[in-house]
């Protein structure tokens, strides 16, 4: 007998906006993104999680805020 579970993780950009400070690396423009990402299993949606990410628009690295 065989049991095979079918997971996949979603990610959508739903919305971009331009956020204050620049690229510590290159001086660039900082984007914010906000990214709503889900898990399925076999195609039935399990949860959805909604996050902020930062990049930068010149060079494309992935900034972290520290707080």
């Amino acid at each position: 007998m065989c049991l095979v579970f079918v997971c996949d993780k979603d990610e959508r950009v739903v919305g971009r906006q331009v956020a204050p400070g620049s690229c510590p690396y290159c001086g660039g423009v900082i984007q914010a993104m906000d990214i709503q990402s889900s898990w399925r299993l076999c195609f039935v949606p399990l949860s959805f999680n909604n996050k902020r990410k930062f990049y930068c628009s010149l060079c494309s690295r992935r900034l972290v805020v520290k707080y």
